[in-house]
C-alpha cells in the first residue's frame, strides 16, 4: 500500500490534483478580495461607503493571497519545467499581474493616510486595477493555454518561447479573460452582499445578479467554442508511460480540436463539472434576488471551483500544449519533478495544510460579522 501511494505515478496524479486544489483556493479566497477591488468604484459611491468595502477584505486579503504563493511555489518544486516556460513564456503578462497586485497594499494602508478626496479617490482606482486586471489577465493565460503557447525545446532541453504579450492578446483568450473577470466580480458581490451591510451591500446584490448571470452564459458560450473546435485541443498519441522519467521529448501529441471533449466522452460522469460551472452561477443568481447571502457565496464558490476544475479535467494530462511543435508540450507525466522531491513535498504538504486551513477558518471565525457604517465610525474610518 504505502509503495502504491508513493510510487512515481502516483505522485505525479497526486501533484497535479495538488496544484488545482491551490488554483481554486487562490481564485476562490483572493478572488472575492479582487472582486470586491474591481466592484469598489461602483458599489460604494460615497467615502464612507468606500471605506465598508474595504474593511470588508481589509483584515483577510493578505492571508488570502497566500494561495497565490502556494501556487506559484508548487509549480516551481513540483512542476519546474512548467514554472519555467509559462513565467518566462507569460513574462510581461505576469508583470502586469504583479504590477497590478502591487498597488492593492499600497492602496490599502494609504488611502486613508490624509483626508483629501482626490488622494482617496486615486488609491480606490489604484485598488480597482489591483482587482480587475489579474482577474482578467489569468483568464487570458487559460485561453492561451487552451489554444497552445508557441515553445519549443533544444535537444539540450533549453525551452524556446516563440510569442509576445500582443500574441497572448488575441480574440479567443481575451474571451477567456472576460470569463474569468465577470466570474471575480460576481464572486466579490457575493462576499460583499454576506460581509456589508446597508447600501454597499445592495448595490452588490444587484451587480452580482447580473454577473452571475454572465458567467453563467460566458461559461456556456466557451464551451460551444471548444466543442466547435476554436478554442484548440491537443492530445498524446503515443503510450504513456506514467512512472518514467521527465522528459518532454519522448513522446507523440497532435493538434486535435476534439481533444478537449475526449475525457468527458470516455467518463460522462465528469459532464458534471461543467454542468456546474454553468447551474452553480445561475444558482448564485437566484441567492443574489432572494436575498439569501450565505447561499449565494457557496455558491459563488462552486462555480469558481467547477470553472478552474473543467479546464483541467478538459486538458488532462497535457499541463502545457505547445502550438508550435506540439510534441514538446507538457504533460503530467513528463514535466515533474523527481520522485523523491514529489514524495517528500507531499509528507509536508500533508503535515502544513491542515494547518492552514484551521488556522484561515479560525481567522474568519474570529472576525465573523457584517461590516457597517456605524461599525467603520466607531473603529476609526483607517481601522480595519
Amino acid at each position: 500500500m504505502i509503495e502504491f501511494l508513493f510510487s512515481y505515478e502516483t505522485l505525479r496524479l497526486a501533484w497535479w490534483a495538488l496544484l488545482g486544489v491551490l488554483l481554486v483556493g487562490f481564485a476562490a479566497m483572493d478572488g472575492f478580495d479582487m472582486g470586491v477591488g474591481a466592484l469598489l468604484p461602483f458599489v460604494a459611491k460615497t467615502d464612507i461607503e468606500r471605506r465598508v468595502a474595504i474593511n470588508t477584505v481589509g483584515p483577510v486579503w493578505e492571508g488570502n493571497q497566500v494561495w497565490f504563493i502556494l501556487g506559484g511555489g508548487a509549480i516551481f518544486a513540483a512542476w519546474p519545467a512548467l514554472y519555467a516556460l509559462s513565467f518566462s513564456g507569460f513574462y510581461l503578462a505576469m508583470f502586469l499581474v504583479l504590477a497590478a497586485l502591487i498597488l492593492r497594499p499600497v492602496g490599502f494602508k494609504y488611502r486613508s493616510k490624509k483626508p483629501d478626496p482626490a488622494w482617496r479617490a486615486r488609491w480606490d482606482w489604484a485598488l480597482f486595477i489591483g482587482g480587475a486586471v489579474p482577474a482578467l489577465i489569468f483568464g487570458v493565460a487559460i485561453g492561451n493555454t487552451l489554444q497552445g503557447v508557441p515553445f519549443h525545446f533544444t535537444p539540450d532541453l533549453r525551452p524556446i518561447y516563440e510569442g509576445n504579450l500582443f500574441g497572448l492578446l488575441n480574440p479567443l483568450a481575451l474571451f477567456c479573460g472576460l470569463v474569468s473577470l465577470v466570474m471575480i466580480v460576481m464572486h466579490g458581490a457575493a462576499w460583499l452582499a454576506f460581509k456589508a451591510d446597508g447600501t454597499v451591500s445592495l448595490r452588490a446584490k444587484a451587480f452580482g445578479f447580473w454577473a452571475a448571470l454572465l458567467t453563467a452564459i460566458l461559461f456556456a458560450l466557451g464551451g460551444v467554442l471548444v466543442w466547435s473546435g476554436l478554442l484548440g485541443g491537443y492530445s498524446v498519441t503515443s503510450a504513456i508511460v506514467w512512472d518514467g522519467p521527465s522528459n518532454p521529448l519522448g513522446k507523440t501529441v497532435v493538434a486535435d480540436g476534439a481533444a478537449w471533449l475526449a475525457n468527458f466522452r470516455a467518463h460522462p460522469l465528469l459532464w458534471a463539472v461543467p454542468g456546474l460551472g454553468v447551474a452553480a452561477p445561475l444558482l448564485a443568481a437566484i441567492g443574489f434576488k432572494a436575498g439569501s447571502e450565505g447561499l449565494t457565496f457557496l455558491a459563488s464558490k462552486l462555480a469558481v471551483a467547477a470553472i478552474i476544475a473543467t479546464v483541467g479535467v478538459a486538458m488532462f494530462p497535457i499541463l502545457l500544449p505547445s502550438s508550435s511543435n506540439p510534441a514538446h508540450s507538457l504533460t503530467v507525466f513528463d514535466a515533474s519533478s523527481s520522485r523523491a522531491t514529489l514524495r517528500n513535498m507531499l509528507v509536508v504538504t500533508a503535515i502544513f495544510m491542515p494547518v492552514v486551513l484551521a488556522y484561515t477558518a479560525w481567522v474568519y471565525r474570529v472576525l465573523w460579522g457584517k461590516v457597517s457604517e456605524r461599525s467603520v465610525e466607531e473603529a476609526g474610518h483607517s481601522a480595519y
